[in-house]
């Protein structure tokens, strides 16, 4: 309940109508002076006016639910509204703090069931030090919820974000953003874009269900870019978790990896698919698909397993393969288990259980086990 309740109002409004009377016993004032004096009073008998207050709330249990402080106080004529000028208080989570908040103003509204505040909102959580700013708040004890509006920014020392509105779960310490959402975390230096993300700050994760760009950045210049449905970065683990038509795009080297699936291990410089995926060098134009891969951009590197298709840029020769390594910078492919090389001009197939070279200069050779044969069949 507010510190000053209605019994405690009615009897504020008694000891100023005993003073008032008794005033009538005093030396005449002048016109000015009664003037001045009806003006205070109406202020007073109309909206009750208190400086320097503390007003606060307690549940059931007699726990604090929230302590606003303010340098002035204007109860509206139904006593139902505080208006609070430069609000700052304490707002509390099973009688433990959980946020430090405040504002230019503030409203206590529905019996102190929410708190609003306005104008420069400052809100800090001292459990895990995220400082959450925005133009408008609103407290909701009941619901462990604040929700800040208009120019929201949240910052920790992990991860610094912006969006048009935020809602703070203030028990599982998730903020949800929502609204041309940019993120940028410092290490691994990313920088997101979405319209909506689930940041948990406690666990160190950032999640998100809408379309989403990532940016690497390297001495500010970004090196890779990935797109995609859903994500989850693991700040804590540098490990980005990417699903539905995923595609990365490394500017060294230059390829772009596609699928419905990838783990992207920002350490090991690493992504890993396990579900089908295409690698295009963005240079030589050579693709390369398979049902899974595992790309180590550090080593420039790729490896795919299972149903493996190589292809040239003028589509004149192919590779099939159960395995296949490529190196990207000598353009150096390995295959192994049922290779079929196949070639336009001239046009021929050749099959065994291995080859060994460039598909794009058509410089492949197929070779065979012990006891087994290379076949070629030459199509006039």
């Amino acid at each position: 309940m507010f510190l000053y309740s209605n019994k405690c109002l009615n009897f504020f409004i008694l000891i100023f109508t005993i003073y008032s009377l008794s005033g009538c016993k005093s030396e005449p004032k002048s016109l000015n002076q009664v003037q001045e004096d009806t003006k205070v009073t109406e202020k007073v008998e109309g909206s009750l006016v208190f400086k320097n207050v503390t007003l606060d709330q307690s549940d059931k249990q007699g726990r604090p639910l929230w302590k606003v402080t303010g340098d002035k106080a204007t109860y509206s004529p139904d006593r139902k509204i505080a208006y609070i000028d430069k609000p700052n208080g304490d707002l509390y989570q099973d009688g433990k703090l959980i946020l430090q908040v405040s504002a230019q103003s503030g409203e206590i509204l529905e019996n102190g069931e929410i708190v609003f505040l306005q104008g420069q909102v400052t809100a800090t959580d001292p459990r895990n030090g995220a400082v959450l700013r925005g133009d408008e708040s609103e407290w909701k004890p009941k619901e462990d919820l604040l929700v800040i509006r208009n120019n929201v920014k949240g910052n920790h020392p992990k991860l610094q974000a912006s969006a048009k509105e935020g809602r703070y779960l203030s028990r599982t310490q998730k903020l949800e953003l929502i609204g041309q959402v940019a993120a940028i975390s410092k290490d691994p230096n990313l920088q997101m874009k979405t319209e909506r993300l689930l940041w948990q700050i406690e666990q160190q994760k950032v999640i998100g269900n809408k379309r989403i760009l990532i940016e690497r950045y390297k001495n500010k210049i970004v090196t890779e870019r990935v797109e995609a449905d859903n994500s989850e970065v693991n700040l804590k683990a540098n490990i980005a978790t990417l699903k539905k038509n995923v595609q990365l795009t490394s500017v060294e080297p230059p390829v772009v990896i596609s699928s419905n699936s990838a783990v992207w291990n920002l350490n090991d410089k690493t992504v890993v698919s396990d579900q089908p995926v295409r690698i295009v060098h963005q240079q030589e134009k050579v693709m390369v698909t398979a049902n899974r891969g595992r790309v180590d951009l550090g080593k420039k590197v790729v490896r795919l397993t299972g149903g493996v298709q190589g292809e040239g840029s003028r589509k004149q020769a192919k590779l099939y393969a159960n395995q296949l390594t490529w190196d990207i910078p000598t353009q150096q492919m390995e295959a192994s288990g049922n290779v079929i090389y196949e070639q336009v001009s001239p046009q021929f197939n050749t099959t065994g259980d291995k080859a060994v070279g460039n598909l794009e200069a058509q410089d492949i050779l197929v070779t065979s086990g012990v006891g087994e044969r290379v076949v070629t069949e030459i199509i006039p």
